[in-house]
């Protein structure tokens, strides 16, 4: 067993979340616990515990890591073009970790990299561009929401399978019910994994509340 001065610096809050998240990644939510953890990191169950208390705080660490990869948008740019930087980025971040959202759920992502990295300088430009802060945080809110849940509900690291059961579900359906989604069935599938579904919805938003100038 090592030292426990070895065991605190192999488990670093960084450490903890790169494991964590590659755990997610490879065995999905169901594979992530602080002794899985704790033997990647080759620790002590302890050691994880006294790192971040409980699975929420090990979350925690996972968000803030992730967030800390968020863009820094140059001052100046075009209050559109930064918006659909920040959110593009946010969604690519969670899309590549599906495991991470399954296991958060509704908790609210509320930590100081993301708040620093997504929100403040979000809602700084809206103000900045003649929002007010009302609907500063109205716009940013919807958009957040729009980025969350088009990240959750599909997987979009392996489409494949994503697409197979869902041609299996609309296959098994009785084409007098539904002819719409029987009958335009190859139309149907390829939307459901495309990634210009949200991209579109995004600006679609970004352009319904873009100030006045």
């Amino acid at each position: 067993m090592p030292r426990r001065s070895e065991a605190l610096d192999r488990a670093t809050p960084e450490a903890i979340a790169v494991a964590a998240l590659r755990i997610l990644d490879e065995e999905g939510p169901q594979g992530l616990s602080f002794r899985t953890l704790a033997d990647r990191l080759d620790v002590s169950h302890a050691t994880v515990q006294r790192r971040c208390t409980d699975l929420a705080g090990l979350l925690d660490l996972c968000t803030e890591h992730l967030a800390g990869r968020l863009p820094e948008i140059p001052a100046g740019t075009d209050w559109a073009q930064a918006t659909e930087q920040r959110f593009r980025a946010f969604y690519l971040l969670l899309t590549a970790h599906p495991g991470l959202l399954v296991l958060r759920g509704g908790r609210p992502w509320l930590g100081r990299q993301l708040l620093a990295r997504l929100v403040e300088p979000a809602l700084a430009d809206s103000v900045a561009a003649g929002m007010t802060v009302t609907e500063a945080i109205t716009a940013y809110r919807r958009m957040y929401l729009l980025t969350l849940g088009s990240a959750a509900f599909v997987d979009h690291r392996d489409p494949a399978t994503v697409t197979s059961a869902s041609r299996a579900a609309l296959a098994a359906l009785d084409p007098g019910e539904f002819p719409v989604l029987c009958g335009g069935l190859p139309d149907v599938l390829p939307v459901l994994t495309d990634h210009e579904v949200y991209y579109g919805a995004l600006r679609q938003l970004i352009e319904a509340v873009r100030p006045a100038t």
